[in-house]
C-alpha cells in the first residue's frame, strides 16, 4: 500500500488561480527577501507536500527540538531543520503577524507570514547536525556562512520556481496517482547525487526483487565540487533503465534540494521525503550522505533504530563488489571468496578513468552509461 504522508496529511500551500493575481500584486507592496535558488525550491517542496508535515520555515520550538531531539515540537520524527536565515536589514520593521515577499531572481515566489524571528548559535547547529564544526566539511562551512537571523513562518506558494528538468518533475501528489495506477502496492525510494555503476544497479534490483516499483529519484541541487553535474546523472539513469532495466518497473524524477553532507540526520530525511513522495521502503546507503571521514561505515544504517515510528521500512543492503572467482556482483553475505578475488568499486578511480576520456572497466560501470557521460565536454560540477 502506497504509504501514508508523514504527519498523516500531504501539505498543499499552492494559492489557488483565483486568489494568485490578487495576491501577487499585495506582494509587490510587501517587504521583500530575495533567495538564492537553494531556498527557492525548498519553499516550493515546502508548498508541495515534499517536506510535509512542514507548512513553512521552523519557528524556534520546532527548530530547537529538531536539533536536539530529532523530533518536530509535536514529536514526529525530523531530523534536519527547514530554516530561513535572514539580515536584521532585510527584515526592516517587519514583525509577527506581518508578511514577506519571498522573491527568486526578482519575482515574488511565495509570501510568508511571519510567526518568530529568532536568533541562532551556527556553532550549535553545526556540533549537532553534521556532527562537526570543522570547515573542511561542506555543510559546516555553508553554516558559518549563513545569516544572523531565523524567521518562522508559514508560506504560500505563488509561482512555481524555474527549472531545466520538467520532464523529470514530479510532485508527492503526482507520483501518488501514478504508484496507484501501475498497481504498484510496495515501492523503494533510492536516492542519489551519482551516476549510477554496477553497485548502485546491484542494490536497485536486490530491492526490486521483493517490490513491486523502484522510484529513482536523484538530488540535483547545489552540490560540492567534483559532483557529478545533474543532467549528467539523469542521463545516464536514461541510458541504464532503457538497456538494463524491464519496462514499467522504474520511476525516474527529481528531488530539488540542496545535498547537506549531514551524514546518520540525512539519512532519514532522506527516508521522511520518498515516504511523502509514496514510497514504503527506502535503500540506505552505507555512507549515506556522507562525506569525507566525518561520520562512521554503518551510522548511517544505526540511526534508524532510534525511529520505529518513522513509517517507512529502510533497506540495509551491503556494499556490492565484484568477484573474480564468483564472476559477478556479490555482496560479503553471499561471497565465499577471499579479498584477493574481490574488485571494489571505487568512484575515485571511476571519476579518473572519466576524467582521462576512458570507460571503467564494464564489471564496473555499463558501457551505455559510461558513453553517455563521456558525451559530456564536462560532467564534474566546479571543473
Amino acid at each position: 500500500m502506497v504509504s501514508r504522508p508523514h504527519g498523516g496529511r500531504l501539505v498543499n500551500r499552492v494559492v489557488p488561480e483565483k486568489r494568485r493575481e490578487r495576491l501577487l500584486e499585495e506582494a509587490e507592496e510587501l517587504p521583500r527577501i530575495e533567495l538564492p535558488l537553494e531556498y527557492a525550491v525548498d519553499v516550493e517542496n515546502i508548498a508541495r507536500g515534499v517536506f510535509s508535515p512542514l507548512e513553512g520555515f521552523m519557528v524556534q520550538e520546532d527548530y530547537l527540538s529538531v536539533l536536539y531531539d530529532m523530533r518536530l515540537s509535536d514529536d514526529t520524527p525530523w531530523t534536519i531543520p527547514i530554516v530561513l536565515d535572514i539580515d536584521p536589514e532585510e527584515l526592516g520593521e517587519a514583525k509577527p503577524g506581518d508578511e514577506l515577499a519571498l522573491c527568486y531572481r526578482g519575482e515574488a515566489i511565495a509570501l510568508l507570514t511571519i510567526e518568530e524571528v529568532y536568533g541562532w548559535d551556527k556553532r550549535e547547529y553545526a556540533e549537532k547536525v553534521f556532527k562537526s564544526v570543522d570547515p573542511r566539511h561542506p555543510g559546516v562551512a555553508r553554516t558559518f556562512r549563513r545569516k544572523e537571523l531565523l524567521v518562522g513562518g508559514k508560506i504560500d506558494l505563488l509561482r512555481s520556481v524555474p527549472t531545466k528538468f520538467d520532464r523529470y518533475t514530479l510532485w508527492p501528489i503526482e507520483t501518488r496517482v501514478l504508484f496507484k495506477a501501475r498497481g504498484w502496492r510496495t515501492i523503494a525510494g533510492f536516492q542519489t547525487r551519482n551516476a549510477p555503476h554496477l553497485g548502485h544497479e546491484y542494490v536497485q534490483k536486490a530491492a526490486l526483487t521483493f517490490v513491486d516499483g523502484l522510484f529513482i529519484n536523484p538530488l540535483v541541487g547545489w552540490k560540492k565540487p567534483g559532483d557529478y553535474r545533474d543532467e549528467v546523472i539523469l542521463a545516464a539513469y536514461e541510458a541504464l533503465i532503457e538497456h538494463y532495466y524491464p519496462r514499467n518497473v522504474v520511476v525516474l524524477a527529481v528531488l530539488r534540494t540542496s545535498m547537506r553532507y549531514a551524514g546518520p540526520r540525512e539519512a532519514v530525511f532522506h527516508a521522511i521525503v520518498r515516504k511523502n513522495f509514496g514510497c514504503t521502503h527506502f535503500i540506505v546507503g552505507r555512507d549515506h550522505a556522507g562525506v569525507g571521514n566525518f561520520y562512521g561505515p554503518y551510522e548511517a544504517w544505526e540511526i534508524f533504530s532510534e525511529f520505529p515510528d518513522l513509517g517507512i521500512t529502510p533497506l540495509f543492503i551491503r556494499e556490492a563488489f565484484y568477484c573474480r572467482k564468483c564472476g559477478g556482483m556479490v555482496n560479503e553475505k553471499i561471497c565465499p571468496h577471499g579479498e584477493e578475488y574481490r574488485v571494489r568499486i571505487s568512484g575515485t578511480s571511476i571519476r579518473k578513468a572519466l576524467r582521462a576520456g576512458q570507460r571503467p572497466p564494464e564489471y564496473v560501470m555499463r558501457p551505455e552509461v559510461a558513453d553517455v557521460i563521456l558525451s559530456f565536454e564536462n560532467p564534474f560540477v566546479g571543473e
